[in-house]
């Protein structure tokens, strides 16, 4: 793992789980929720956020990939599972591990406003802004960061390195997109 600088330690990602927790909270305070997670990255990040709010919740998850193996987004979002609670007329938060181009959240977006929710928001543990490929609207963001690949706390690459407790960035050699 020389190839891994530390960005957040588990410490950094407790508090800054627990910011977004209260803030959802307080919005939603008198209302339920349906909170979907987006496989397979969001799910460690979800499974912390949910045991903070103070809110009442219904969980789901959806799949998406936009990434294969590789370290660049391939630019087509294939949906891989869609949401199986019915959420039409219901207060929906989309949870993302990271947004960096835009373009999955923005397909993601498209396909659940369809199925007739009361509204949509979306709260992303990292706010990546260096490829950004479209304007999207993170409503909780909980670290922005302008650069670097990033692995850890449910973020992958090439399936590997979810399983770390904090958020390192994969230091790639010259001419090589793999770690």
């Amino acid at each position: 793992m020389d190839n891994l600088t530390p960005i957040l330690s588990p410490e950094d990602i407790e508090g800054i789980v627990t910011r977004l927790a209260d803030r959802i909270s307080a919005d939603y305070r008198g209302r339920s929720l349906v909170v979907i997670g987006i496989l397979k990255g969001a799910f460690i990040f979800l499974s912390d956020l949910v045991r903070h709010l103070r809110i009442p919740v219904e969980i789901d998850f959806m799949g998406a990939s936009s990434y294969a193996d590789g370290s660049c987004s391939s630019g087509r979002v294939m949906l891989t599972k869609p949401p199986g609670i019915d959420i039409r007329g219901k207060d929906v938060l989309v949870v993302e591990d990271i947004i960096d181009t835009g373009q999955t959240l923005v397909s993601l977006g498209d396909c659940l406003k369809a199925l007739g929710p009361r509204s949509v928001r979306t709260c992303a543990f990292i706010d990546k802004r260096e490829r950004r490929e479209t304007s999207v609207s993170i409503d909780y963001a909980g670290y922005p960061v302008e650069s670097g690949f990033l692995v850890g706390y449910g973020l992958d690459y090439a399936e590997k390195y979810r399983q770390l407790p904090g958020i390192f960035e994969v230091k790639l050699t010259p001419n090589e997109d793999k770690p």
